[in-house]
């Protein structure tokens, strides 16, 4: 059998400097992310979304004070491999990308082929701008701009109404029932609250209640999600105050992103909740709390909820563990990635996958279900998700692209390490700059290797 050559570019001097020694990675966590113990987890019976997601949401980046800076120098992976022929942008360049978009979006009808060209690019950090591209690139806005207000009032009050019916306490939907009974006249008084006739009270208004109509059973079954959802979300990013502080700005956030995850999962039966979720959630609420117009950022948590159903309505599929071995399934994903390694470098494929036993799942599970969200720093996550969501194929494509792209950008090592070298190097991506990984990406996938 003939072995398939590593493609001419991949000679240039842009990848032609020899590797640095390979850091001191922790043993512990080396299987930490193996199919065996996050598979289950990540799975729930198959459904369909029933939210019918409105148009695309965004966020804006104004970073948390303790967070990392973006690595746009060099690194472990440009360091192996050389610099990139496209150097980082200077000030100048962000300036003009910026007044580019600006311009754009400033229009009475959005270009979104251009709006989508220039965000593939990365957005510049500056505030707002990110919220208002990324809601129009998931199509929580519309391209008309004179029908926004309108828009953005209807979903409002849409999120508000499943609010009002999903996360009200069971003891004060009983009273409202019992008040739409003809028991009006009734006194409400904090004495008489504790005296209310049991011949007033029906079977499906009692806490004891096992009907499936019944508010109490419902409530008792959810207790289990919400305890989940509240223990993941008080674990989101702890090392930003934006999501853990003691502040009540910091409590306030949490509050709505539970309570995004939560109606989320009461409106979805067949997926509801599914660990993970959180980090999914995380950038979009972010980038919408920080936006800096106030009327956007006050209604940040029903803009996320949209943003985050139209994002997950394209990977629903993954967390249907009947779906698993479908066409649509997570593995399906996962063999496509190896499949794009294989078509793009035999050599590194064979070297992985045969040599060393290294199965994709193993790493590639996370990568794909928590789109990248644990592979690289909070902020540098912003930037790929920019390239992830202006893709008119959508959001899997580019993401297959990019996991494509990093393993190509430390091949080297792949190719001189053993199995347990791999995987560790895999499970603790190293650091890396992100302008030059998606321009690896963009150019596999130029070079039609994609």
């Amino acid at each position: 059998m003939v072995r398939k050559k590593v493609p001419e570019w991949l000679n240039s001097t842009m990848w032609s400097t020899p590797p640095p020694p390979s850091p001191s990675l922790n043993d512990d966590g080396l299987l930490r992310n193996s199919p065996s113990t996050k598979m289950s987890s990540m799975k729930k019976e198959e459904d369909t979304i029933s939210v019918t997601p409105p148009p695309s949401t965004t966020a804006s980046s104004v970073q948390s004070p303790s967070a990392k800076p973006r690595n746009n120098g060099s690194s472990s992976i440009s360091g192996e491999y050389g610099n990139s022929s496209v150097p980082p942008p200077s000030s100048a360049e962000d300036f003009s990308r910026q007044a580019h978009l600006s311009a754009e979006l400033s229009k009475k009808v959005i270009n979104m082929k251009e709006l989508r060209s220039l965000a593939s690019q990365s957005l510049p950090d500056s505030p707002g701008i990110r919220s208002t591209v990324w809601k129009l690139l998931l199509g929580y806005l519309p391209p008309e701009r004179s029908l926004w207000s309108s828009e953005l009032k209807q979903k409002r009050s849409q999120y508000k109404h499943y609010k009002d019916e999903l996360l009200t306490s069971p003891s004060e939907i009983t009273w409202r029932l019992v008040r739409s009974k003809g028991f009006d006249n009734y006194e409400l008084k904090s004495g008489s609250r504790c005296m209310l006739s049991r011949s007033r009270i029906t079977d499906e208004d009692h806490p004891l209640s096992q009907g499936k109509a019944s508010v109490w059973n419902t409530y008792f079954q959810d207790i289990e999600t919400i305890e989940q959802i509240d223990k993941d979300v008080k674990r989101t990013h702890p090392d930003i105050p934006f999501f853990s502080a003691e502040s009540s700005f910091a409590r306030s956030n949490q509050e709505s992103m539970k309570n995004i995850l939560l109606v989320f999962a009461k409106l979805n039966q067949g997926i509801r909740y599914v660990q993970g979720m959180n980090e999914i959630l995380a950038p979009i609420f972010y980038v919408f709390r920080n936006d800096p117009d106030e009327d956007s950022s006050s209604h940040a948590e029903a803009d996320a909820f949209f943003c985050f159903v139209e994002l997950l309505s394209g990977f629903r599929d993954f967390y249907c563990q009947q779906l698993d071995n479908s066409v649509v399934g997570i593995r399906s994903a996962i063999t496509r990635l190896s499949q794009l390694v294989r078509k793009h470098d035999e050599e590194l494929w064979r070297h992985l996958e045969i040599t060393t036993k290294v199965n994709p799942q193993f790493y590639a599970f996370r990568w794909i279900t928590l789109l990248l969200t644990q592979e690289f720093s909070f902020f540098d996550c912003l930037h790929i998700w920019d390239a992830l969501l202006s893709d008119p194929e959508g959001p899997l494509e580019s993401l297959l692209g990019i996991c494509c792209a990093m393993l190509v950008l430390v091949r080297r090592r792949l190719i001189a390490g053993d199995f347990t070298s791999n995987m560790k190097l895999l499970q603790h991506y190293p650091t890396t700059n992100i302008s030059h990984l998606l321009y690896v990406a963009n150019k596999l996938r130029s070079k039609m290797l994609i």
